[in-house]
């Protein structure tokens, strides 16, 4: 068995049922799979390519969980900028819906219909930091997508959870995320604006005590980090209860974590740094600061 496919071996033994991704070969840790991002959603498996990968490498790959009997279905994806998203069932079942289980928490997993199957597993430490954060407090969850930050906040005792989105699809799969789960909906509010629009709605039930801002980095005609997170973070101050706590987060490899510190520090100079999210294990970078930048800051007033 080759040094990769000890590695997938390894991460799939450490998930159990859990997700996880299996090889984030986008970390550039693994020569020849820069492309190439495996998740495991106990049990199927979905491969997505972000450019061509020679014939062999994928029939390599296909052959591997073929002969894995955990693994019921198998999916790729051929998806990428700028490229039209193709998915193709490789063999056995993968169906419509997924229950996909995560820290003890259930989240309804869509295969072929999103992008990114709805739940970005790169955030598991930091829905595990709003879980252990949020008890007896009022949350708010920006660019909440399927609502998987709210769900943690509500697990972790969260008096009230507000998501706020522009996809209306994603808020209604956030519902059924928080129904799984068996959380008081009474305490969980769902707002589906354009939240660059619509501060004065997203500010009436504040003000928080924790702020989770986890925005796309280029959603052209939605949010552009470059001239959009700041407007955002000017917004904090009327938002944020005294020391309010705040999880900023980036997925840009363009940038590193300097980018929201310093957006932050000339925004709202009262939110003091305090922490950066540990980075996961599945997900090995080459380049730390081009994966995923999740920071704690708080409300010094």
């Amino acid at each position: 068995m080759t040094d990769i496919y000890r590695w997938i071996h390894e991460q799939q033994k450490i998930a159990g049922n859990q997700c996880r991704r299996l090889l984030h070969g986008r970390g550039g840790f693994f020569p020849g799979y820069e492309s190439v991002v495996i998740d495991w959603f106990s049990p199927v498996v979905i491969i997505r390519l972000y450019a061509d990968v020679p014939e062999e490498t994928l029939s390599q790959l296909k052959a591997f969980f073929a002969n894995d009997s955990r693994v019921t279905g198998l999916l790729v994806q051929h998806r990428g900028r700028g490229r039209e998203t193709q998915h193709e069932a490789i063999f056995g079942e993968v169906p419509e819906l997924l229950i996909a289980n995560e820290s003890s928490l259930k989240y309804e997993i869509r295969p072929a219909q999103f992008q990114n199957s709805g739940l970005f597993l790169d955030m598991r430490h930091g829905r595990d930091w709003v879980r252990r954060h949020s008890h007896g407090k009022s949350v708010l969850n920006l660019f909440s997508f399927t609502c998987a930050f709210s769900v943690a906040a509500m697990a972790g005792g969260a008096e009230r959870v507000v998501n706020v989105d522009m996809s209306k699809r994603g808020l209604s799969i956030g519902r059924a995320n928080h129904q799984l789960n068996q959380h008081d909906l009474s305490a969980v509010t769902f707002m589906p604006y354009d939240m660059l629009r619509s501060w004065g709605r997203i500010k009436r039930p504040g003000p928080y005590d924790v702020i989770i801002i986890d925005p796309p980095s280029f959603q052209p005609g939605s949010f552009i980090a470059e001239n959009d997170y700041r407007k955002v973070l000017r917004r904090l101050p009327e938002l944020a209860a005294p020391q309010a706590l705040v999880l900023a987060c980036h997925n840009d490899p363009a940038h590193d974590q300097s980018f929201v510190r310093n957006l932050m520090h000339e925004e709202c100079p009262q939110f003091g740094f305090i922490e950066l999210i540990v980075a996961q294990n599945d997900f090995p970078e080459l380049e730390p600061e081009c994966g995923v930048k999740a920071m704690v800051f708080q409300h010094n007033e």
